[in-house]
């Protein structure tokens, strides 16, 4: 397994005891964490700090911070500033200049922009499946949930963002960023399937930016889009254009189900919901079926 699978097994497991309310178990799991994740420092303290907030031990929860970033870790100021868990920080001493030097040491930061990854079907290309990765994953993440598209007959562009909340969390919050990074991964298209037609996917944030692609054409038409769990509140989405297919997906154990109407509202589309599932990516569903 590597440090990245590990990672991620790691998250999964803290998220479990989160969603479950088992503070003290999500605490001692995130402490496991050894030499090998260093280079996610940031991401597990910021965890560890949003677990002490919902435990109500704020005081704790910036010693957490500040030790890390006394090692080097930075994060964006809104999720130090706007996540829930952290609101009992807020009015402790010290914590207005976290924020401000992350943020300082955040802007000094040299741009480290995403991978883009294609594999190809065998046979005879139908398309693209142009794949976002979902808060925290990188392209590789996109490529390995969404890879069903290649036995439709699909190419898979898994593109990932440049914009980090810390130095190994990417998102999609900007969508004007987000057209940049994916006009950017079509570019690199082979000439031979450049002028196909061009799927929209992607999972919670990223299937978030890839809707709002598809509804904008921005940056360029897309002919059809499938998402999971897109993240929506509080957005606007645009009327769009006809699109083929139009899917949504949720699970019906995700908190951002009660984002659907929103989706069901626009023309043509159509949302289905995955019996059992939280907010994760299914196992062993191929949400690509609906490709023709």
């Amino acid at each position: 397994m590597t440090a990245e699978q590990r990672y991620d097994a790691l998250v999964d497991e803290v998220f479990r005891f989160y969603e479950q309310g088992r503070l003290t178990g999500a605490l001692d799991a995130i402490r496991t964490a050894d030499a090998d994740l260093a280079p996610w420092r940031a991401e597990l303290a910021h965890t560890e700090a949003c677990i002490l907030g919902a435990d109500h031990r704020p005081a704790e929860a910036l010693h957490a911070l500040q030790t890390a970033f006394a090692e080097g870790a930075w994060w964006h100021r809104k999720i130090l500033t706007e996540d829930d868990d952290l609101e009992g920080l807020r009015d402790l001493p010290g914590f207005a200049d976290l924020v401000e030097q992350s943020d300082q040491r955040r802007a000094a930061e040299t741009d480290v922009p995403g991978e883009h990854l294609l594999d190809r079907p065998d046979g005879e290309i139908g398309g693209v499946l142009v794949a976002l990765h979902g808060a925290g994953q990188r392209a590789g993440h996109a490529r390995r949930d969404w890879s069903s598209a290649l036995d439709r007959g699909y190419a898979v562009l898994a593109v990932e963002s440049a914009q980090r909340m810390s130095p190994m969390y990417r998102t999609w919050p900007d969508q004007e960023l987000a057209a940049k990074d994916i006009a950017a991964a079509i570019a690199t298209l082979p000439d031979d399937i450049r002028s196909g037609p061009l799927i929209a996917a992607g999972f919670s944030a990223g299937a978030r930016a890839a809707l709002l692609w598809a509804l904008t054409d921005k940056p360029t038409p897309a002919t059809g889009v499938v998402v999971l769990a897109p993240a929506i509140g509080g957005v606007d989405l645009p009327a769009g254009k006809t699109l083929n297919p139009a899917i949504a997906w949720y699970g019906s154990e995700d908190d951002l189900l009660e984002h659907a109407p929103a989706i069901e509202r626009l023309p043509g589309f159509t949302v289905k919901v995955i019996q059992g599932l939280g907010h994760a990516f299914p196992k062993g569903r191929q949400l690509t079926e609906v490709l023709g």
